[in-house]
């Protein structure tokens, strides 16, 4: 027999309101009486009966992530981090993978939207029209890794990130730096080239054009990285990093002795390659757990933008370029 609302307040010694109270609306409850409900419930193996509380309470109990691309690391990482959020909050959540297509995502959203208590769009690509459009709805929207549209967003410091990735590589020596863009659509890069624009006067940045944001992106920009010149190639993500190091390792280019390669994201796969990649970490837990804090929260209390520091990881895929290391040392 299903364990019911008021068994959890019997055994926790507490009115069935009370109990109700502390598994739908804990803030309303004192701290000690609330974790007692809700430990007793869980001991008890008690699930709520989500269609008669949206009748009551009018909200679905859930929460409506979409994302570009699930098997990016990045949005898989966010992903993960904003359903743990979610559910210590009580709420379930639907994710969605709009396969970076941006007329896919608007359908998406409209038609699980209208069913969620809040909708978290996840670097979205739709047009500033659409997502004006998205705005006018009567459900709450967050923006995670973009602006616009007067919504809510929480994002990472793009221009800062890639502005001490080109100062690290300044620093080893290196004067001619590529970056291998990502989509054209893509409001973080836009902001990451923005950075680049005021990275530093002495270091002559070569745009190698838009890319897809996965490993084939990779490999078709590290061609065109070596015929610039450039001895340091700077990626739109890490995906893109590890494509060029591959491309770079198939026609016999060393990284780091020829050309160091820098990523951007820190994904975990960025220290199962060989050399481990030099990449500008974004805490990427981090930005969902903020992301269903600020979905969550009274929207007169909900910061407009809220943005998350980056920083640096030196590894293995950066070094001096070969003019700028010293030479060997003759044993005597």
């Amino acid at each position: 027999m299903a364990v019911t609302l008021r068994d959890v307040a019997r055994a926790a010694g507490v009115s069935p309101a009370t109990a109700s109270r502390a598994l739908s609306a804990p803030d309303l409850v004192a701290p000690e009486r609330r974790e007692l409900v809700q430990r007793v419930a869980r001991e008890l193996g008690y699930r709520p009966n989500r269609a008669a509380r949206e009748l009551i309470t009018g909200r679905s109990g859930h929460l409506c992530l979409v994302v570009p691309d699930l098997e990016n690391p990045f949005f898989s990482a966010v992903a993960k981090a904003v359903q743990a959020r979610a559910r210590g909050a009580g709420h379930a959540v639907v994710v969605a993978d709009a396969e970076e297509d941006p007329l896919l995502e608007a359908e998406l959203v409209a038609q699980l939207g209208a069913q969620a208590d809040g909708v978290l769009l996840c670097s979205p690509r739709m047009s500033a029209e659409d997502l004006a459009d998205v705005a006018a709805g009567d459900r709450p929207v967050l923006l995670v890794n973009r602006e616009g549209a007067g919504l809510p967003s929480v994002v990472v410091d793009n221009g800062d990130g890639v502005r001490q990735a080109v100062r690290h590589l300044r620093a080893l020596g290196h004067r001619r730096v590529a970056y291998a863009g990502g989509p054209a659509g893509s409001w973080s890069d836009a902001r990451r080239r923005d950075g680049l624009a005021t990275a530093g006067v002495d270091v002559e940045v070569v745009d190698l054009g838009a890319h897809a944001p996965v490993f084939a992106g990779g490999v078709a920009a590290a061609d065109l990285a070596l015929a610039s010149g450039a001895t340091a190639v700077l990626a739109h993500n890490d995906l893109v990093a590890l494509g060029v190091l591959d491309r770079l390792r198939t026609r016999g280019v060393r990284v780091p002795d020829d050309v160091s390669v820098v990523g951007f994201d820190d994904a975990p796969v960025a220290t199962l390659v060989t050399p481990a990649l030099t990449t500008v970490a974004v805490p990427l837990a981090r930005l969902g757990r903020t992301a269903v804090d600020l979905l969550l929260a009274p929207r007169d209390d909900a910061a407009p933008r809220t943005v998350l520091p980056v920083e640096l990881v030196v590894r293995g895929s950066t070094a001096p370029p070969p003019d700028r290391r010293p030479d060997p040392v003759e044993p005597r």
